[in-house]
């Protein structure tokens, strides 16, 4: 009997979980599992705001796939550029930019997300996202040069637009970015005796009338506080008009001399979405509560890329684009693949919430854990802790724990690593957004298979 072909697209929580739960459920003579991601780790987002801040390095929170021998899934470098559900054929885009089609019995699409943008003249150009480990680095080196550029230069209205930082987006990415940068300078400044600390201004703006809404009244006013207290100015009900290379002008008529611009005002689900042709909400693939993809035999569909119900909420509601659903929904995912290649009936997916946990830098923070309202050094404990703990690795959580204590106990050193010095890069060098096939041109490709075939 032919072993069946599993290919999970996606090296995010959902697709590492799922992966790792059929090695564990099933054996080598029942299946071959493969994997396509870009690259041979999993990334712990949420902490990608203490890597841009440096009191992480990059390596302490991208968890090799490679580290264990046990592993016997085979890891394809490269991205899904479209998926073909009648034919089963997943086009992949390696690394070296050699197309390959992959055929499958089963596919797990776990692609993610990517940097929400808008129709903003000079967005995607000048706007950097904090959705990708290059991303972090790139940021942080590109904050620390603004600081050298500042303290050599002369020209004060140089200085002036070099020392100014906007972040669009007041959810959890933009709050922790803004906190944890905006420590970053305040600390670094200290070295540069030409620089007036004064004159380094951090701008949070969100069109949203409440800073992070999801942690309810009081929390966000007590992050909002905490921010404002620091020497952030946080414009709510606002966003960006148009950006430039030396400003940004914003809704209500502000021109900010700026060359920072770091752009986190949402995701949308990943565009290898759109391949597929199938129904949408909201840019996420319409999912049943099992998480298969109506229309789509062998199909499943889960974590920022799927609109997978919330039964746990009911109304209608889908599951927020978070890590502890992600996991979740790995796990029911290749439980349900399962039971499909067993005959058995597939179970909905369910979960409730957990709690938000919100890390500001220092000892600040907000956390929701059950329900739980608590702020600074308590939320910051509750923070961390859940962060460690998420770690899927015990060198990983080695690691982090290290860079916390060497960071509170020696500082940072502030330096730059030469990342991306020349060329600027946009959200579309880092994400890669232009690289996906039309549904017709996936229909096209593989009728060509077809008649070679």
């Amino acid at each position: 009997m032919a072993r069946s072909r599993i290919l999970v697209v996606g090296a995010g929580f959902a697709g590492i979980e799922c992966a790792r739960r059929l090695e564990r459920k099933l054996s080598p003579a029942e299946v071959e599992i493969s994997l396509v991601t870009p690259f041979s780790y999993q990334l712990y987002l949420p902490l990608l705001p203490q890597v841009a801040a440096g009191v992480l390095t990059p390596q302490s929170i991208a968890v090799s796939l490679r580290r264990s021998s046990k592993r016997r899934t085979r890891i394809i470098p490269g991205g899904a550029i479209g998926v073909d559900a009648k034919d089963k054929i997943c086009v992949v885009r390696k690394i070296t930019g050699e197309m390959v089609d992959l055929p499958y019995d089963y596919i797990v699409l776990a692609p993610g997300s990517i940097t929400r943008t808008f129709d903003i003249p000079g967005l995607v150009e000048h706007a950097r996202g904090m959705k990708t480990l290059a991303e972090a680095a790139y940021i942080r080196d590109h904050v620390i040069a603004q600081l050298d550029l500042a303290d050599a230069s002369q020209d004060e209205a140089e200085r002036t637009s070099r020392l100014q930082f906007v972040v669009v987006g007041g959810g959890y990415a933009g709050t922790e970015t803004a906190a944890c940068l905006q420590r970053l300078t305040q600390h670094a400044v200290k070295r540069y005796p030409r620089l007036n600390p004064e004159h380094i201004k951090w701008h949070l703006v969100d069109i949203a009338p409440k800073l992070m809404p999801e942690l309810g009244d009081k929390l966000g006013l007590a992050a909002l506080d905490i921010l404002r207290r620091r020497g952030i100015e946080v414009s709510l009900g606002v966003s960006v008009a148009e950006a430039g290379p030396e400003k940004v002008t914003l809704t209500d008529g502000r021109v900010l001399p700026c060359r920072t611009l770091i752009w986190t005002a949402g995701v949308a689900a990943s565009p290898l979405v759109g391949t597929l042709d199938k129904e949408t909400d909201r840019g996420r693939l319409v999912v049943r509560p099992e998480m298969t993809v109506p229309g789509a035999d062998g199909a499943f569909a889960l974590g920022d890329a799927a609109a997978v119900p919330d039964l746990a909420r009911g109304d209608g509601a889908i599951c927020p684009p978070t890590a502890q659903h992600a996991l979740r929904q790995g796990r029911k995912a290749a439980d349900n693949i399962i039971a499909s290649m067993h005959g058995r009936p597939l179970m909905p997916y369910v979960h409730k919430d957990l709690g938000l946990v919100v890390d500001l830098g220092g000892k600040d923070a907000v956390s929701k854990p059950l329900g739980i309202e608590l702020h600074g050094l308590p939320a910051q404990v509750v923070a961390r802790g859940y962060h460690w703990m998420a770690l899927r690795t015990n060198v990983a959580k080695t690691r982090v724990l290290t860079n916390w204590v060497l960071n509170a106990v020696a500082g940072d050193d502030f330096v730059r690593t030469g990342f991306q010095a020349q060329k600027p890069a946009t959200l579309r060098d880092f994400e890669y957004t232009d690289a996906y096939l039309t549904p017709d041109q996936v229909r096209a490709h593989t009728a060509a298979l077809r008649a070679q075939a």
